[in-house]
């Protein structure tokens, strides 16, 4: 299948916003009632900015949680920077949203989980090693018709067993469409 609009990418960008909205919410206002986050992010992604020691410890993910110990949340279009306590000792890291792997709220039972950005860059490398086959040029392409009230339409046959069909065996089941 050639998922040409790259359907995947675009629903981890929406979600992505959705995380990029709620942190900024919070950094104007704050945590309300029992709000709190655990936001884990690829360290190794470009852009994501932190001590040395916690990339040595965590070299391919990390999981920070926004909760009691964190200062000077600032977002930018793209990315968020924040100061957060580890051991005892504040540091300051910078997450681009594009590195985010997943974003957790526990307080309402509520999780976001990010696909793998490299999966969609090989997707767009596939697509591009695929050749395609193009259409003609629209004045050669054959006129698309509706069928007039002269021309007759042609009937169903009856199903065989004689009774008719039951419109929800037409249903498709979005289940059939996912990913397993």
């Amino acid at each position: 299948m050639n998922d040409r609009f790259h359907y995947d990418a675009l629903v981890d960008d929406a979600l992505r916003s959705v995380v990029r909205r709620v942190l900024t919410q919070v950094a104007e206002k704050g945590l309300p009632g029992s709000h709190h986050f655990y936001i884990s992010f690829r360290s190794n992604d470009p852009g994501v900015s932190l001590p040395d020691y916690l990339r040595a410890k965590y070299p391919e993910e990390m999981t920070i949680v926004l909760q009691h110990q964190y200062w000077d949340l600032l977002l930018g279009s793209d990315f968020f920077e924040v100061t957060v306590s580890f051991n005892k000792q504040q540091e300051r890291i910078r997450v681009p949203f594009t590195a985010l792997s997943a974003f957790v709220d526990p307080s309402v039972r509520f999780g976001l989980q990010f696909d793998r950005k490299d999966k969609a860059a090989a997707a767009d490398k596939a697509e591009k090693a695929t050749p395609t086959t193009s259409l003609p040029a629209p004045e050669k392409r054959p006129p698309l018709a509706a069928p007039t009230s002269d021309e007759a339409t042609p009937a169903k046959e009856p199903p065989e067993d004689g009774k008719p069909e039951d419109p929800a065996s037409k249903v498709v089941k979005l289940d059939s469409f996912r990913k397993k």
